[in-house]
């Protein structure tokens, strides 16, 4: 009964020992493996985080002619249903003690005087006032339709269009940055923002998550096997304050609105661009 236990002690034992040798085998060949990952799996492709800058309409749309007619259509119907104001009942109370007072020769006349105000003096001194107020233009003084300017366009969305050169070309674009090892994209398109200018312009960022993205490849004289090209991830914001200038940099920067766009972006960007800009 010895023997057989022997055996197989000694066979357990040669068991472990090669199951050792095939562990520290795979290890070895995982370190290995892992060592060199980050070299081969390295993505050619550049992280960029966009900001699309809008700045909001200051003041409403002009009425089309067809909105003018459903308002004022709109206005007659709650004219004829609504009731009489208070200013309108003392105009009629009024106008029946002025004709009652026609009629009785004999009314007291200095108490006539004490207590009607006529109705037609009071709306005069609010004609007066009403001439006195002189609402805003919705038209400014730009004549010569400076697309550099905040200060136009004032019931349009208007995006802000940056300048920049990609190899040996000048690009329109959105304002954009590399991405950091550590930030988030939105902590990237935050840090876009803060490069723009020295005028410590704030926006709100309208959510955490890239709103459109846009892929594409380097010139050929900057292609390389490792630096193949770039994915932009865009994240859009409204202007609350501030205004963008580039000191010494005349024209690196434009204001348009949607329908400007064209003027600028390249096709397939604009494409991308268009899918997530509303302008209502």
């Amino acid at each position: 009964m010895a023997a057989p236990v022997r055996y197989t002690v000694s066979g357990v034992t040669r068991g472990w020992r090669r199951f050792e040798k095939f562990w520290a085998g795979s290890l070895c060949s995982r370190s290995l493996s892992l060592e060199t990952a980050p070299l081969n799996n390295r993505s050619p492709w550049r992280l960029l985080g966009s900001l699309c800058l809008q700045r909001p309409p200051l003041i409403s749309k002009s009425l089309t002619p067809l909105q003018k007619e459903m308002a004022a259509l709109l206005q007659q119907i709650e004219l004829e249903k609504s009731l009489y104001s208070d200013h309108e009942l003392r105009s009629l109370d009024e106008a029946k003690r002025l004709a009652k007072k026609k009629a009785d020769l004999y009314a007291d006349e200095e108490q006539d005087e004490q207590d009607i105000l006529l109705v037609q003096d009071l709306e005069d001194s609010w004609e007066q006032a009403f001439l006195k107020f002189k609402p805003g233009s919705r038209v400014t003084a730009d004549k010569t339709n400076d697309r550099t300017s905040l200060h136009r366009k004032l019931d349009r969305n208007l995006v802000l269009l940056v300048r920049e050169k990609l190899g040996d070309e000048d690009v329109w674009l959105l304002p954009q940055t590399e991405w950091q090892p550590g930030e988030t994209l939105r902590d990237t398109a935050e840090r876009t923002l803060g490069a723009l200018s020295e005028n410590n312009m704030e926006a709100k960022f309208l959510g955490n998550a890239p709103c459109g993205h846009y892929k594409f490849k380097f010139p050929q004289a900057m292609r390389t096997e490792s630096n193949l090209g770039a994915k932009i991830f865009f994240f859009k914001a409204l202007l609350l304050n501030g205004d963008f200038s580039q000191a010494g940099k005349k024209g690196h920067h434009v204001w348009v609105s949607k329908e400007e766009l064209g003027d600028y972006l390249k096709p397939k960007y604009l494409t991308q661009v268009k899918k997530f800009l509303l302008d209502l």
